[in-house]
């Protein structure tokens, strides 16, 4: 029911009460005419405040505890999901990591040599925390799991009102399916943190909206989120390689690195994409090309973020310029299938579709 037929409903529902009329006839059960009903405005007020205060539908996602803590229709903040992470048990999930690259004979000789520096031992735990909630996947069962997607959604489209943890409009943001969960392979629920941190850090929203525009662009149309995951996925292995160390010891701290090199990789893909008119068709091959720049070059990535960044708040910079992209409802065109860094074989010729 819309906003509007709410308040029409309601307006008229109020004096019929007031005047001893039910909705519908008792005898007839048809409805009976409104015609020549006057409207209060302390009607008009109570309806207004009283709709306000409708909470929105959620899904039945379990009875848990923890649900209680979270209202709906709130957003949370990277902080606070972050903090979920650091207090729920994730024993299981690190015993699965695998900090740094195994590097056997000259390889490993070449890397002692002329590498990059080891993480201190101190930030051993957080760089363990970010490869750890990588190997957690989506729980639609968690109810801090279903507020992040909502967030999410919600920040991207400019929606007020929570949606179904399935469904189509997943698509719309850039999703393949129906269900977020598919597609994390390789990244797990770290993908969805990095989604956050780039709409709900008041810095990059605005960069995060561009790109979504970008994503839907009447020709170089892409999967947002898809592409997002994949760009996480160049996160984890630069961390594993060891290739954000020398930055995570400058600054005493991991995640905030490891979230400004997501961001900046995105920027950077983002550029690429626009100023190279590229398509979903050329997608595996830019993110290759991304990947092996993201990992030699980290810092020069880092400053062109902070850069871009400077002049967003002056406004500046812009990605998309006097380009013109179809709103946030543009559709994907169903018979393009994305190519991630995963999928795409080392020598072949051209990428085609899967």
């Amino acid at each position: 029911i819309s906003e509007s037929s709410f308040f029409f409903f309601y307006f008229f529902e109020v004096e019929r009460v007031s005047a001893g009329y039910s909705s519908y006839d008792k005898d007839t059960s048809a409805a009976v005419d409104f015609r020549g009903i006057p409207v209060h405005i302390t009607h008009v007020l109570r309806a207004q405040e009283e709709w306000e205060a409708v909470e929105t539908i959620q899904p039945d996602t379990g009875n848990c505890q923890q649900s209680r803590h979270l209202h709906p229709g709130q957003l949370v903040s990277f902080g606070e999901a972050l903090q979920h992470f650091q207090t729920v048990d994730l024993s299981i999930f690190k015993k699965r990591i695998q900090p740094t690259i195994r590097r056997t004979g000259l390889a490993a000789l070449r890397h002692y040599l002329f590498g990059p520096p080891k993480l201190h031992q101190g930030l051993w735990e957080e760089r363990d925390l970010v490869l750890t909630i990588a190997q957690c996947g989506l729980d639609s069962q968690d109810p801090m799991h279903g507020r992040i997607l909502q967030t999410i959604y919600k920040k991207l489209t400019g929606s007020k009102f929570d949606c179904a943890l399935h469904g189509d409009h997943w698509e719309d943001l850039g999703f393949q399916g129906a269900n977020p969960a598919t597609d994390l392979r390789g990244a797990g629920f770290l993908a969805l943190l990095h989604l956050l941190y780039l709409v709900m850090d008041s810095k990059t929203l605005l960069m995060a909206q561009e790109i979504f525009r970008l994503s839907h662009h009447h020709t170089q149309q892409f999967p947002f989120c898809l592409m997002s995951v994949n760009i996480t996925r160049i996160t984890i292995q630069a961390l594993r390689e060891e290739c954000l160390s020398r930055e995570c010891n400058r600054q005493q701290k991991v995640i905030p690195v490891v979230n400004s090199f997501y961001a900046a990789t995105f920027l950077r893909l983002a550029h690429v994409w626009r100023t190279q008119q590229k398509t979903i068709l050329d997608s595996g091959f830019v993110l290759k090309d991304l990947e092996v720049l993201a990992k030699k070059s980290p810092r020069r990535l880092l400053k062109t973020l902070d850069m871009y960044l400077a002049q967003v708040s002056k406004g500046q910079a812009s990605l998309l310029g006097a380009q013109k992209c179809s709103g946030p409802q543009g559709s994907h065109s169903k018979d393009l299938t994305f190519t991630g860094v995963c999928d795409l074989q080392p020598h072949s010729e051209s990428t085609g579709l899967i």
